[in-house]
């Protein structure tokens, strides 16, 4: 066969396994965009979904809050089954209504007091980044003394010398989580500060309260919103964990704590249904605030939005 005829049959060849592969390779290209845009559909969805069984569970628990104290010894002891799906206790109360009673309190107490620390660290993380260097060493000193203290500890003193009950654990859980957001709020001033947008700003004339208005507020409040709904779990764990130990809610005020702490006392006897459904609802309703603090962080963090 001539060499010409080679050539020719070769780049034939090689055209339509080109063609063939381009083909293939065509609907790629638009694949990325589709799927990101299904991405940020499905993360939306699920932080709605999350955020509507958070209020789901408060609404239920505060609902059924007085049928969750309703004793009846006729029925006390009862293992699972479905007429009472949790298990009853030893005084007849229904432990799936007494659960959701105890998780309301503690979104609640989570949610006062993430509020309020989370006020405490902008506040502190705004004056370490344009205070000056001395407000700065002294906010840092604060933050790493206490993050250097156990949060347990420093949880379980401030609610026993406020009285322990609602404001004393309440009080205690806001004080001491602060830190760790207050530390990127100040890093998120810090590099907004740097930026040639609020350089440029200053040359054209803006006033501070002008530049921190629209341009350091738009910048930190993504991270500072995420930062808030993340302290969540954090509150409802350590809330859990000092009313556990007796430092917090009262006994008879119907909280996980409280529930977790009184079935130790009947697991040897058998009744595990007291302890295990109300601790598996505890780290379902932390997930919950996890789910939804990650989801919010791809749908508004600009270095995570196309995740």
């Amino acid at each position: 066969m001539p060499e010409d005829a080679k050539s020719a049959n070769a780049l034939k060849g090689g055209s339509s396994l080109l063609g063939h592969f381009a083909g293939d390779l065509a609907p790629v290209l638009y694949r990325p965009r589709k799927a990101r845009v299904a991405n940020r559909k499905l993360t939306l969805a699920a932080f709605v979904v999350a955020v509507a069984a958070l209020a789901a569970v408060v609404v239920a628990g505060v609902a059924v809050t007085d049928a969750a104290t309703a004793t009846d010894f006729s029925i006390k002891n009862l293992a699972p089954s479905l007429q009472h799906p949790f298990g009853t206790d030893w005084m007849g109360r229904d432990m799936l209504l007494r659960t959701l009673a105890g998780l309301s309190t503690s979104v609640l107490v989570g949610l006062l007091a993430a509020g309020v620390s989370s006020v405490i660290a902008l506040i502190m993380g705004a004056v370490a980044a344009l205070g000056g260097k001395k407000a700065d060493a002294v906010v840092t000193w604060l933050i790493d003394l206490m993050m250097g203290v156990p949060h347990i500890v420093l949880l379980i003193l401030i609610s026993f010398a406020l009285g322990k009950g609602f404001w004393g654990v309440t009080i205690g859980v806001a004080v001491t989580h602060w830190p760790s957001l207050a530390r990127v709020v100040r890093a998120e001033i810090l590099q907004c500060k740097q930026s040639a947008f609020v350089a440029a700003a200053r040359k054209l004339g803006q006033r501070p309260a002008s530049i921190a208005a629209k341009h350091m507020m738009p910048y930190v409040l993504p991270q500072f919103l995420v930062g808030l709904i993340l302290l969540f779990p954090h509150a409802i764990l350590h809330e859990a964990a000092v009313t556990f130990l007796g430092f917090g809610l009262p006994p008879e005020q119907p909280a996980i704590g409280v529930i977790l702490s009184e079935s130790m006392g009947y697991l040897s006897a058998g009744m595990w249904w007291l302890a295990v459904f109300p601790g598996l609802a505890l780290i379902a309703t932390v997930l919950l605030f996890d789910a939804a603090g990650s989801n919010l962080r791809k749908l508004i963090d600009p270095h995570s939005s196309q995740e």
